[in-house]
């Protein structure tokens, strides 16, 4: 393992000190000393192993793509392990297996709890809940940089002119990337409390929101969002975890406006309005657009929660959109619409070129210089590929739980895309606390699977499975 690489790791352990400060800060000042005592355990475990790992000394060598890849994996095993604690020890008599599923789906901000009312947990451990969604988001988008010469390279193009980082560059684009995510969170808090939202739901939902995650402060959205204008622009500021984080970023304050570095965000604009239009002039004919909307940008940010809806013609619809999912460079999971779309445009082509020899089919994207490149078509399509067969292999261990086939398999695109079951999908209410221990482990290893790109999967496989 590599200095930058346990480098990369202390930074979140000691960020989790700071959010187990916070928590035992907060639980003071509002008197909340049901569970207390469990936050100073976090405190001092995190606090120790982020300190060990900085003072670590390793030898410096650039690590390969699958060393990078094996340490975002550890991360989103061993600090869920720390983060699971306040939960194990909690007055809520949690046994060790809930408590870690819990975390897990928070880390991965996939949403899904073993709380059945949220209204008996007390409000330090619901802060930490939303506290722990916040982190992981921070280290998916953290470990795209980490993992960026994996990527294809025009999506690297979208963040950067270089094609390789180096540690400065990374360096760079990580602070970057903090104090983005740090005040578009205080952003959507001021706006949230602004809109009249309780202050507390305020931060928990704005961290929510930023992180595309599914956890909330109370048992349904209906009773934070009250009124049409909450539930409107509530549903403007999910949209910010659709669109690539630098983008507003890009829009104001870079210098020299290229348009490689707004071509996504363009692609996806016209998709919004696309699905918009053609849900308003065919799904909204009993006068709840607003509701509708606000499924439909929670969908496509991958978030997943919404309000009370009876539209079961829907949910599978809701489903594709949150497979599409949005921006590469975003908290939200999916298989990215740019990706779908390339795979696409490149196949119709090249049915077309069969079709009509003579005429020359361009495989390029719309307001870009850059030309689909026949090795990122061969990333999507195994991409795709790896997604089909992951999909069939947990509706399939779902199906043998005794779920009824429907719920697997509604459940297992919610996993893979870590996105939380709500009405939108046909399944509101489930019981996670209740399933089988071998069931609870496959939901995990597929919910860690779902936020890592499923490509690498298949270099995992190589490594173990061919010597060369």
């Amino acid at each position: 393992m590599s200095s930058f690489r346990v480098k990369y790791l202390s930074f979140f352990f000691i960020l989790i000190s700071f959010f187990s400060f916070f928590n035992i800060i907060y639980s003071y000042y509002f008197n909340l000393y049901l569970n207390l005592n469990t936050y100073y355990f976090s405190l001092g475990l995190s606090g120790i192993i982020g300190l060990l790992f900085y003072k670590l000394k390793i030898e410096e060598k650039k690590p390969n793509i699958f060393e990078k890849i094996l340490t975002v994996l550890l991360g989103y095993i061993l600090m869920p392990l720390v983060l699971s604690i306040p939960f194990y020890l909690s007055i809520y008599n949690l046994t060790f297996l809930s408590a870690y599923f819990e975390t897990v789906s928070g880390f991965t901000s996939t949403g899904f709890t073993i709380f059945n009312n949220i209204k008996h947990i007390d409000q330090g451990l619901i802060l930490w809940r939303s506290s722990i969604q916040w982190i992981g988001g921070l280290y998916f988008l953290y470990s795209i940089i980490f993992l960026i010469d994996f990527y294809d390279e025009s999506l690297k193009k979208s963040l950067t002119n270089f094609l390789s980082f180096n540690s400065s560059e990374v360096l760079r684009q990580a602070i970057k990337i903090f104090l983005l995510y740090s005040g578009l969170t205080v952003f959507i808090f001021i706006v949230l409390n602004i809109l009249g939202i309780r202050t507390f739901y305020s931060l928990n939902l704005a961290m929510t929101i930023i992180s595309s995650g599914g956890f909330l402060p109370v048992n349904n959205l209906s009773s934070v969002l009250i009124y049409n204008y909450q539930i409107v622009i509530f549903s403007f500021l999910m949209l910010i975890s659709f669109f690539s984080i630098f983008f507003i970023y890009n829009l104001f304050f870079l210098r020299n406006k290229n348009l490689n570095f707004f071509y996504e965000d363009f692609h996806l604009l016209l998709y919004l309005l696309f699905v918009l239009s053609i849900f308003f002039i065919f799904f909204s004919f009993d006068n709840n657009f607003i509701y509708i909307f606000l499924a439909l940008v929670s969908s496509i940010s991958n978030i997943g929660i919404s309000l009370d809806l009876n539209q079961p013609n829907l949910n599978f619809i809701y489903l594709i959109l949150v497979i599409i999912g949005g921006s590469f460079f975003s908290t939200g999971s999916g298989l990215r619409f740019l990706k779908i779309y390339s795979l696409t445009k490149y196949s119709l082509n090249q049915i077309l070129s069969f079709s009509r020899p003579k005429n020359v089919f361009m495989n390029k994207l719309l307001f870009s210089n850059i030309n689909i490149n026949i090795r990122d078509i061969n990333k999507y399509f195994l991409t795709v590929l790896v997604f089909i067969m992951s999909l069939f292999i947990l509706t399939l261990l779902l199906s043998l739980s005794d779920i009824d086939f429907s719920n697997s398999f509604r459940l297992s695109v919610l996993t893979l895309m870590n996105t939380v079951n709500s009405s939108a999908y046909g399944i509101t209410e489930f019981d996670y606390r209740n399933l089988h221990f071998l069931t609870k482990y496959f939901i995990i290893f597929f919910m860690i699977i779902g936020r890592i790109e499923l490509l690498t999967l298949l270099i995992i496989a190589k490594k173990f499975l061919f010597k060369n």
